[in-house]
């Protein structure tokens, strides 16, 4: 499959078969977050791979949408920042860390997809709740949460992509 076909292929699932998702399938997912690209290759990126019962009610605890709450979500993967680690540009200072977790991010839902797997970019949940309740050091910045899993046939398609000539233009 050549990359725009799986990057047509990836979308955002809501909706898990109560399958397990293989421990290979993981690891293969995990070896394309690693080898994403990070500003001046510092690596920042630091990840909970969160199976276990117990660690799935803590993490749902916060972001309270009901389809996150689903026993069916196998795993989900807690993408932080190690903001000791992250490069600042020195005219400004400004943080890249949370670009190379996008970036990490985005291999996973890809690596996800090509699997035939479903994720979903979740930003918007208590990052110091979640930094509380799993007790992270004050250097990991919690900043996506991937739900991962297969998806059901319940699953919408894609929602529709502006054109290219609405998002560009050559100057």
């Amino acid at each position: 499959m050549s990359l725009l076909e799986l990057v047509k292929k990836r979308k955002s699932v809501r909706h898990f078969l109560d399958m397990k998702v293989e421990k290979e399938k993981i690891d293969y997912i995990m070896e394309c977050a690693r080898h994403a690209p990070s500003a001046v290759n510092f690596q920042p990126c630091y990840y909970y791979i969160i199976e276990s019962d117990e660690s799935k009610a803590l993490l749902q605890k916060c972001y309270g949408r009901r389809w996150f709450s689903s026993t069916n979500i196998p795993v989900y993967i807690l993408a932080c920042v190690d903001t000791n680690a992250s490069w600042k540009r020195s005219y400004d200072q400004k943080d890249h860390g949370d670009i190379d977790v996008a970036i990490a991010v985005e291999h996973i839902c890809l690596a996800a997809a090509e699997m035939n797997l479903g994720s979903c970019w979740v930003c918007d949940f208590d990052p110091v709740l979640c930094k509380e309740l799993f007790s992270l050091p004050d250097n990991l910045e919690p900043a996506v949460i991937i739900p991962l899993g297969y998806p059901t046939s319940e699953e919408k398609s894609r929602t529709p992509r502006k054109l290219l000539s609405e998002i560009s233009e050559v100057i």
